[in-house]
């Protein structure tokens, strides 16, 4: 199948999780993406272990970000290392990077440089604070963001329960978000380009984006005034909608309307409970909460785990189990699905990664080629676009300005 982006260039300057997340994609939906790494360090993530892929010193980390990509090895801090670039810059299409404000500015890889020599280029920068504002110099990870953007004021479970306080989600759900943003925002972009002819900075903020997650959660407080408070995990908005304890486990019940609610009542064996004007309706089982949920939390406990599923699935009422990592690779839809995908490593031979989500026609879009060891595309990619000048790239490899 061919793929929508090929025949896009992106120069991917970018490293750690956000920018890469979003260049994997890119290179998912069949662009050329060519990652450029320093010649000893590469991206930091290659280094974030255990674990690390068999025979190899690749972490699982950035394993998890970097399919489909070629890398190059180039010192931007040199003069021929930024020469380099822009010479690639000159025949791409688009140019990804998170270095702090101003950072590329010093080696002439800014947008405003670079739009000198490619003046249609699609070039975003992606940040922690923005590239204005009174925090704009700031460093920022996934972890400061969840914390400064509110994300883990609502994660938890409410203070004065055990275990309560503010929590932060299990994966680096901002950097994912920032990525996912990105990479719509470069395909709009170049789909802007190719109606007007102009190219496009896109300022991209980490804490923008984790303001927007807050999504429903945002609305709440700007109607009412009040900050949501943390509820564990129920629903601000939504009642019975949170994980409930079984006789040998857990389940997740998400009640999402009235008729949902009457047929788990049904199943429970308690069908008057429907018809109390207290319960009946959404909007008075939110008000009545601490009132319906312990009813229903003696309820569920009277029943295994798999009585409930059974039961509840049946009569169209949303359950399910709450899985392990391992429970989820081991379930029949997400295997069905694909989502576990095999790969070829030079070293380490088959290799499992996990599957783009999306399926063109029915077909997954996935890159055909692994993760790339740091430097291994340096030859190939810089001997293809410069074929004439293998001198020059053999003295600067001496040099250190590649590797």
């Amino acid at each position: 199948m061919e793929k929508p982006l090929e025949g896009i260039r992106v120069i991917d300057l970018s490293r750690i999780l956000a920018g890469p997340w979003c260049s994997q994609h890119l290179a998912d939906l069949g662009a050329e993406v060519i990652k450029v790494e320093h010649p000893e360090r590469g991206d930091d993530t290659r280094g974030w272990g255990p674990p690390y892929l068999n025979g190899t010193h690749e972490a699982a980390y950035y394993l998890s970000a970097n399919r489909g990509k070629r890398s190059i090895a180039v010192d931007i801090a040199q003069p021929e290392g930024q020469a380099l670039i822009r010479e690639l810059v000159a025949t791409s299409d688009v140019v990804l990077e998170n270095f702090k404000v101003g950072g590329l500015k010093r080696y002439g890889l800014d947008y405003e440089s670079l739009k000198q020599i490619k003046p249609d280029l699609v070039y975003c920068s992606i940040t922690g604070f923005g590239q204005n504002g009174p925090y704009a110099k700031r460093a920022g990870y996934d972890f400061l963001l969840q914390g400064m953007g509110g994300l883990m004021d609502i994660t938890g479970k409410p203070d004065d329960e055990p275990g309560g306080g503010p929590m932060k989600v299990g994966v680096a759900v901002v950097d994912l978000f920032t990525g996912m943003y990105a990479a719509t925002s470069i395909l709009s972009a170049l789909l802007g380009r190719d109606r007007t002819g102009k190219g496009t900075w896109i300022d991209l903020a980490l804490m923008d984006v984790q303001v927007s997650m807050l999504a429903n959660q945002a609305l709440n407080y700007l109607t009412s005034g009040k900050s949501p408070e943390r509820l564990g995990n129920s629903h601000p908005n939504i009642v019975p909608y949170q994980a409930f304890a079984t006789a040998d486990g857990h389940i997740i019940l998400a009640v999402g309307n009235d008729s949902q609610f009457q047929r788990f009542c049904e199943v429970a064996g308690v069908p008057l409970l429907a018809s109390d004007e207290r319960f009946a309706t959404n909007r008075s089982r939110v008000q009545n909460r601490a009132v319906l949920i312990p009813q229903i939390e003696r309820l569920i406990r009277a029943h295994p785990s798999q009585f409930w599923l059974n039961a509840l699935e049946r009569q169209g009422v949303p359950c399910g189990p709450i899985n392990s990592v391992e429970q989820v690779f081991a379930d029949p839809q997400v295997q069905h699905r694909g989502m576990r995908m095999q790969m070829m490593h030079e070293e380490a031979g088959e290799m499992s990664l996990v599957s783009n989500p999306v399926r063109f026609n029915n077909a997954p879009l996935n890159a055909d080629q692994p993760p790339p060891k740091l430097g291994e595309h340096t030859q190939s990619v810089l001997s293809q676009l410069f074929p004439d000048r293998e001198d020059y790239l053999d003295n600067l490899r001496r040099k250190g300005v590649i590797r």
